[in-house]
């Protein structure tokens, strides 16, 4: 049960984190500096391929300079190779595809282990070893998400970790499939800016990922009134105005989608905005990581057990503010 509740664990933070940065490093040295860029970017992991002899020390580095950092090991091909990647401070195992004697290692060990699979043969493989995580490798060139929500409607409980081809045009799409856990990508750590030492340039493209992948933008704008009769009158105004339909909530008057007129003092000395985004969990987790805090009295939940909304402490400019999906 611990093995599991570990690998759990690590699965669970990357899910929250949403992308995985993909990296090559040619020179242990540049190990630090790209950790650093990625971390203040927003992106507090990191998949460090097995395909170059830096591998190894540039785990180790991260490992030790930033031990918040999810740092893990792909291109694991070998049992050894994976003992070497964790005894490095590897926190999880990534595969390209799926091999039985890789897997069954990593699991007697309690590694965290994600190997690669591209059609239901390889689901059902890594269900038989006891796993219900694997990555969809590689993406694009394997059908994309098309292909992975046809592959994936038979197994209800498998996640998926996406990687190949992945970038700002589609991580949004590929991440509002509710059976991605998160995805691998490589766009904000190029090659060539790792070579010229461009860390500032990696961190401007990890935060613009991270901005894409969280997708806010205004919902609607709540406006405190003293009374039902209050409410009703402005919403009667607006729609005299500019046509906004008026919608009558228990609580509140829509006026249109984007206006709501608050039938007593809501949330807020002004008011409150409502801030939509692609996932509730996700934005929570970055927001809380810049600092800013969440009043989970007021947090509502889906089915699944995923956040639907949640108000944030404070307020801005007299507002109060919530996430919604």
């Amino acid at each position: 049960m611990g093995k599991i509740k570990v690998m759990n664990d690590v699965l669970k933070q990357l899910s929250l984190i949403g992308i995985v940065p993909v990296i090559k490093i040619d020179d242990a040295k540049d190990a630090l500096p790209l950790a650093k860029a990625l971390i203040d970017g927003g992106l507090p992991c990191a998949e460090v391929t097995f395909r170059t002899d830096a591998a190894k020390d540039a785990i180790a580095a991260i490992a030790k300079e930033y031990p918040e950092m999810i740092v893990g090991a792909g291109t694991v091909l070998t049992p050894e190779q994976a003992d070497i990647a964790v005894e490095a401070g590897a926190k999880f195992i990534v595969s390209p595809g799926l091999n039985p004697d890789v897997v069954r290692h990593c699991t007697e060990k309690g590694y965290p282990i994600v190997p690669g699979i591209n059609n239901p043969s390889g689901i059902e493989q890594a269900l038989a070893l006891g796993l219900d995580t694997v990555k969809f490798f590689p993406a694009e060139n394997s059908g994309g998400l098309g292909m992975l929500k046809a592959m994936s409607a038979p197994y209800g409980k498998v996640k998926f970790m996406p990687t190949g081809g992945i970038g700002p045009a589609n991580i949004r799409d590929y991440l509002a499939f509710n059976k991605i856990l998160c995805c691998g990508g490589s766009w904000m750590v190029k090659a060539d800016l790792i070579a010229a030492g461009d860390f500032d340039g990696i961190r401007r493209l990890t935060e613009q990922a991270v901005s894409t992948m969280l997708n806010f933008e205004v919902a609607h704008v709540g406006i405190n009134t003293e009374s039902e009769a209050a409410a009703d009158a402005d919403a009667a105004t607006l729609a005299k105005a500019f046509g906004f339909a008026p919608d009558k909530r228990s609580k509140s008057v829509f006026a249109g989608t984007q206006i709501e007129i608050m039938n007593m003092q809501g949330m807020g000395t002004k008011g409150h905005i409502g801030i939509r985004c692609a996932s509730v969990d996700r934005a929570v987790y970055h927001l809380e990581r810049k600092g800013f805090e969440f009043d989970y009295d007021t947090a509502t939940y889906a089915p699944d057990g995923s956040m639907k909304f949640i108000y944030m402490k404070g307020e801005i400019g007299g507002f109060a503010y919530h996430l919604v999906k």
